[in-house]
């Protein structure tokens, strides 16, 4: 190092190239021709592979070792990170892959790569030159965390990189993946350190090149500019030095970049460095006309438009920065690179974005603009390094050099940052309460213990015990703690306080445990601070206008490095005054001098009137507001998105609404009184003149207007339209309708009907059109049922069903179905629904109280062939069984048995079948099931004692059910086949007559094809001694059922889901997230942990759908992994892996092998049925403790288990058409509690499902399933209607109603007209309007 001190304007500091390292003996270029086909085809135009890659070449492309390389800017740090992404493809190949298929040959699906870069434009450059480079592999996906100049561990960044990389260590820890991670890295001293944070072997894994490794040796100069800091002795001694150095190095014949801080100065200093030229004559120097391709470069130059590029080129000077269009910025780099330009003066993202060496880089100034901050900070040494990096043009020349001219001040400290003189250390405290947060709500640290775990795999760790009192501890308390357990119990405890303060978690005192609200699930999806949230939790209010919105987000954290400046105020005043919210915090002052009124702006003001103007389009003239306006619109937006979804969380309808509209007028830069068609890329005269002469219109009226009269209107022609026209007809509106469904007294459903009003545009609307919808109440402040839909090309119409409470069955005087499209200005719509005419049903209180009498045995049956058959099975009848007995089985009345699943329902009805058919000498039961599974199941239940009593029993088709048949015999039909059976025309008289017991089993199930059959039945045999036994699940009303049935009151036995003799736990978690894979992943750390309160117990675990079993396995394996420091997942400790290994290679679908080996298994119908066989038989045998099984299947498990969890309520309905989300069946989750039910142990069932959700589905699972006619839901009544009128078998209208009397439908119609679209009258009556209705169509 040997200073020159100038002797007024400054003082430099010259650091001399370092000498190259002679290489090794052994020591070579590794040439591409020697790389395997795979690494040759991605380094394609290379010869050799530099120095530095030939060294690390073994560890990166032969190993899986975690690596760090330090190496200077520009030693092709790059093509490290390439190598170790070509090692992950190469240990992702098919076995079968050929030379000629590479592309092919990858298993795109089985990897995955991060690669974290620290700013925008070097992420840009990376995935430009890597997506060029592996696009001949078709390469999406990647197994491997790269992490690009991790020496900025020490800037503001760097808790994200150790967030990252702990989270990363601690999950390749605990679960046993292998998962690599690569740093690549300045020179810096401490690299020891950085390396065992991320897990570098530094043996094997470090790599540490110096400057000595540099392609093209660096001479760097320190400039210390003299005077105070921004005066004009400053500024004119910077300018001085800049033209000295410039001017020097274009004499030597050589390349100058002259970097500057904003787009202004690129300009302003190029007119500088050439009116200082002129002035010492010496503007020839800087000349480039004598080269070869001036003339055609001056030509290229011509067309552009930009003034000074062309007037400064024909003196040698060029201009590059963003703001500049992309085809003059090409121009200039071409010219550049072709050495047409002698010097150009550029920003940094040229550095960054673009690799366009020179001999020589300048940085003129240290002090930059930074938005985040709001105020001029120091150039970052990474931006140096960056910057320093492309001095010198590798293969051309043999040196180059770097100037930084800098205050005299600040002269040291780019010194020790650039030549790496100090250590770096952690930053992670600064932002370790927001990453907690993250980790919280990903599931990853449930309690004090994981957290300390956590901060045991941060940088922060490695430099507490290497440097202890940078972060306030002493070196005894590090002697006597050495893993440093109480400083990371403190911080973490710290951190959880303050998050459970601003209600982001629960945190549990006493056991440690952390429990994620909404709140903080909301900040972690959106980075919001928890600082920013406490601001929010007392702002935020129900009703707010935009005005209130805009001065809470002004207060957010995430701005408070925003600053007033002098220069800035009167241009904030003048927007002040035209964006069209009020901005409540300016206040004014009385000038001293002139006495009137004056605005203070303050920073608050600000952010405010800044992201006003940004909607507004407004563009400011000072550049850091220009950089202040992107940064407080960019984060504004992410804030407002975070409060809706607060909002909607808390079911505030009005500020939901509006923070929708500020969503989008962020996002459109529109506000919501602008024209809605504004969004449209129409003429701006077209535009001008719809706001000025048809402003008044709506879209659609302006939609159904003819373009002629359109034209006329703007003042316009038939073309413009035309464009106005098309563009309304393309603008999203829909018809909303509704029905109303009471389901009980005090419960309405609400089904609402979006349909599409609007011409689709794939140029336009993409491939989908978002939407949300919800129901709210009267006063508009509370949403009581909330959705988001989508909308796709093929949909015309989406149906949703809202089910709202209505309390002791009084109705509000109306509610409010809403529609605001997420992507549309104006795109809104709203219907009120009056309650004025509601009827609710009345309650029915037939509900079977339980008594307390003393269980019966099986003698009680009286028949000593089935006394002994069945004790062998049963000790005793249970309590509801006791219950019921004596109507069952010593009357011959009808009956009717509601209770919950697991209660012997259909035990007990068998009883009654065995008895009925002992009692008779010749006749016939028919047993009635829901579907066929059933029925198979069902006579396999029946042979085991038929064969004893010599009944025949059959499952039969429509053709066979009516068939006649000697003795006695039991026949199994499904709704299909009894429907079918009852609509012959021929003679049923005979073996009706013989019919002794109908058995209707899931009479909870009951839909258009059950209960028309089961009324044919009725109709049938009303005179005939033909007993009828109804069994169900719980219902909340069944006394129309019974009625229907014919039961008499004393036949009726209706117990609650209470009533139950088991032990089972219902609980319910809420979640806000969208049914998406994201609500699955949250949901996977409760569901672990509601298997783990059950440990050495089997669990069932519903999805929605066949394709999420694997990623919801994997997510629970991970869970599992984090917890217990173990690869086994939920396999028993005491399997060992030979039990397992016999089963393993049993099963088809190889895909099973991993995830069964830890103790999880799948079931379903998509699977084969050996597969499914030996899933049960593992699960039977506790091999596997854990079983994910799709909604759609949960009518065929046929086992049950001591938890039950079923993730989420919705499922994606998938047809040729549409893909719309349904809610889960009532009758579907009681199936699935059911599964919960045991007679060995006590059962948990877990209900994970959206917050509006819960309220009915646990007011159903308790209190039993609301049960309503679909007869008029389907075409199955009407074409049955019509074949009778066409037979002959109904003849008239009356014949008709009276078939229609014998129907669950005709029962409630009277109990609940509103539902079925009718009104209190006759039931005469409302059956004649449904027979007309029929008579239309026939």
């Amino acid at each position: 190092m040997s200073p020159l001190y100038a002797p007024q304007a400054y003082e430099e500091v010259i650091v001399p190239p370092a000498k190259a390292v002679p290489p090794r003996q052994a020591e070579r270029l590794i040439a591409v021709s020697e790389l395997d086909p795979l690494a040759k085809g991605s380094f394609s135009g290379y010869t050799t592979l530099n120095r530095i890659q030939s060294i690390v070449y073994p560890t990166a492309y032969r190993s899986n070792e975690n690596m760090l390389v330090c190496a200077p800017t520009g030693a092709g740090k790059t093509d490290v990170a390439m190598l170790t992404i070509l090692r992950v493809l190469s240990q992702h190949r098919s076995s079968a892959s050929t030379s000629c298929s590479m592309a092919a040959s990858i298993l795109k699906n089985e990897f995955k790569i991060i690669y974290v870069a620290p700013m925008k434009a070097l992420a840009s450059e990376i995935v430009r030159k890597l997506g060029k480079r592996l696009q001949w592999l078709s390469i999406r996906k990647v197994k491997l965390l790269v992490i690009d100049e991790v020496h900025l561990l020490n800037d503001d960044r760097g808790a994200v990189i150790e967030t990252i990389v702990a989270r990363t260590l601690r999950q390749v820890e605990s679960s046993q993946s292998v998962i690599r991670i690569v740093g690549l890295s300045a020179t810096l001293p401490n690299y020891l350190d950085v390396a065992e944070f991320l897990s570098v072997n530094r043996h094997s894994g470090l790599f540490y090149f110096d400057s000595s490794f540099r392609p093209v040796p660096l001479e760097q100069h320190f400039i210390g500019i003299r005077g105070k800091a921004n005066s004009s002795q400053a500024r004119k001694n910077l300018d001085r030095v800049t033209f000295d150095k410039v001017s020097e190095l274009v004499h030597e014949g050589h390349q100058v970049m002259v970097f500057v801080h904003a787009r202004k100065e690129t300009v302003k200093t190029a007119l500088a460095l050439k009116e200082a030229a002129m002035m010492e004559g010496l503007l020839d120097e800087f000349s480039c006309e004598d080269h070869p391709s001036y003339p055609f470069f001056r030509r290229d130059i011509s067309q552009s438009r930009n003034k000074e590029m062309k007037e400064l080129f024909d003196n040698g000077f060029g201009i590059h920065h963003a703001g500049m269009l992309r085809t003059d910025r090409n121009m200039m780099e071409r010219m550049f690179e072709a050495r047409a330009i002698k010097v150009l003066c550029c920003t940094a993202t040229l550095a960054w974005g673009v690799n366009l060496p020179a001999h020589a880089v300048i940085i003129k100034g240290t002090e930059v603009y930074d938005s985040a901050k709001g105020s001029f900070v120091d150039l970052s040494v990474l931006d140096v390094l960056q910057v320093f990096g492309r001095a010198g043009r590798p293969g051309l020349e043999t040196s180059g050099v770097g100037f930084i001219c800098t205050p005299q001040d600040k002269l040291s400290h780019y010194l020790d940052a650039v030549t790496s003189q100090n250590p770096i250390e952690s930053r992670f405290i600064t932002g370790m309460t927001d990453a907690l947060n993250a980790e919280i709500s990903l599931g990853t640290v449930a309690n004090v213990g994981d957290a300390v775990q956590w901060v045991g795999y941060t940088y922060l760790f490695v430099r507490m015990r290497k440097n202890p009192f940078q972060y306030g501890l002493t070196r005894e308390e590090v002697a006597n703690d050495l893993p440093l357990r109480r400083k990371r119990s403190q911080l973490v405890t710290d951190a959880a306080r303050k998050l459970a303060e601003a209600r982001m978690i629960i945190f549990d005192d006493h056991s440690g445990a952390f429990t994620i609200t909404d709140l903080g699930r909301i900040a972690a999806k959106y980075y919001i601070r928890y600082a920013s949230i406490e601001i929010f939790q007392v702002k935020f209010q129900p009703r707010m206008s935009e005005a209130d919105v805009l001065d809470m987000l002004s207060m957010s954290t995430e701005f408070d490095q925003i600053q007033v400046r002098e220069t800035e105020v009167k241009e904030l005043e003048l927007f002040r005054k035209n964006v069209p919210c009020n901005v409540k915090g300016t206040s004014k002052d009385k000038s001293m001098i002139t006495g009137k009124d004056e605005s203070t702006v303050t920073s608050k003001d600000k952010i405010n009137i800044l992201l006003q103007s940004y909607i507004s389009r407004f563009r400011p003239e000072d550049f850091a507001l220009v950089s202040d306006q992107a940064y407080v619109a960019q984060n504004g937006g992410r804030i407002v998105r975070a409060l809706l979804e607060i909002a909607i969380s808390r079911k505030w309808a009005n500020v939901s609404a509006v923070l929708m509209g500020m969503s989008k007028a962020i996002e459109k830069r529109l506000w919501p009184f602008d024209h809605p068609l504004k969004q449209f890329s129409l003429k701006q005269d077209v535009l001008y003149n719809l706001e000025r002469w048809a402003d008044n219109y709506s879209v659609a009226e302006l939609a159904a207007t003819s373009a002629n009269q359109l034209g006329e209107l703007v003042r316009l022609n038939e073309h413009h339209g035309s464009a106005i026209r098309d563009a309304a007809k393309q603008f999203p509106t829909f018809e909303i309708t509704y029905l109303l469904r009471p389901l009980g007294s005090d419960v309405l459903k609400i089904a609402v009907r979006l349909s599409r009003q609007f011409n689709w545009s794939s140029k336009v609307h993409g491939s989908v059109e978002p939407f949300w919808v919800w129901i709210e109440d009267h006063k508009g402040l509370t949403i009581l049922q909330l959705a988001h839909l989508v909308f796709r090309q093929a949909t015309d119409f989406l149906d949703i069903d809202f089910i709202i409470s209505i309390p002791n069955g009084k109705p509000p005087p109306s509610v409010t179905v809403r529609l605001v499209s997420d992507k549309w200005m104006g795109a809104e719509d709203e219907v009120g629904i009056p309650f004025d005419e509601l009827i609710m049903p009345t309650s029915s209180d037939c509900h079977t109280p339980r008594l307390d009498l003393p269980f019966l045995l099986p003698s009680a049956l009286h028949q000593p062939i089935l006394e002994e058959i069945f004790s062998k099975r049963i000790h005793a009848l249970n309590s509801l069984q006791t219950q019921a007995f004596w109507s069952f089985m010593r009357t011959r009345m009808h009956a009717l048995l509601c209770a919950p699943t697991g209660s012997g329902k259909s035990t007990l009805a068998y009883f009654a079948i065995w008895e009925t058919l002992q009692s008779t000498t010749n006749g016939w039961v028919l047993v009635i099931v829901s579907c066929y599974s059933a029925a198979a199941e069902t006579a396999a239940q029946l042979r085991q004692v038929s064969k004893f009593l010599d009944v025949a029993v059959d499952v039969v088709t429509g053709d066979s059910l009516l068939r006649p048949f000697p003795g006695k015999a039991i026949r199994i039909a499904t709704p299909d086949a009894l429907l079918a059976a009852m609509s012959r025309r021929s003679s049923k008289q005979e073996p009706l007559a013989a019919l002794r017991l109908a058995l209707c089993e899931d009479l909870q199930l009951l839909d258009a094809t059950y209960e028309l059959g089961i009324s044919l039945l009725l109709h049938a045999t009303q005179t005939y001694p033909t007993r009828f036994i109804g069994v169900s699940s719980s219902l909340n009303d069944p006394s129309d059922l019974a009625a229907w049935l014919n039961v008499d009151p004393i036949g009726l036995h209706s117990f609650r889901p209470s009533d139950r003799d088991q032990s089972l736990t219902t609980d319910a978690l809420t979640f806000t997230i969208p049914q998406s894979p994201a609500l699955l992943k949250a949901m996977a750390k409760p569901v672990h942990s509601a298997i783990k309160r059950t440990p050495d117990e089997p669990s069932i675990v519903f999805v929605p759908s066949r394709t999420q079993c694997r990623s919801v396995a994997l997510d629970l394996l991970t869970q599992c992994a984090l917890e217990t420091e173990t690869a086994r997942g939920y396999l028993p400790v005491d399997v060992l892996p030979d039990q397992i290994e016999l089963y393993l290679g049993r099963l088809h679908d190889r895909e099973l092998v991993d995830i069964v080996n830890r103790g999880i298994g799948f079931f379903h119908g998509g699977m084969t049925k050996a597969d499914r066989t030996l899933i049960l038989e593992l699960y039977l045998e506790g091999l596997v403790r854990v079983l994910i099984v799709p909604r759609d299947s949960c009518w065929i498990v046929p086992v049950r288990a001591a938890t039950v969890v079923v993730m989420g309520t919705q499922y994606l309905h998938v047809t040729e058409k549409e893909r719309q989300l349904r809610d889960y069946g009532l009758e579907e989750l009681v199936r699935m509690q059911g599964l919960a039910v045991r007679h060995n142990g006590a059962g948990h069932f877990h209900l994970f499902c959206q917050a509006e959700s819960k309220d009915t589905a646990i007011r159903f699972l308790n209190d039993g399933l609301p049960l309503e006619s679909k007869l008029l839901d389907t075409d199955i009544l009407r074409q049955w209607y019509r074949d009778r009128r066409e037979d002959g078998t109904i003849s008239n209208k009356q014949q008709a109603v009276d078939m229609l009397s014998f129907t669950f439908l005709a029962r409630r119609l009277s109990s609940n007209p509103v539902y079925y679209d009718g009104s209190a009258t006759s039931i005469n009556e409302l059956l004649s309007r449904i027979v007309d209705s029929f008579d239309v169509d026939v």
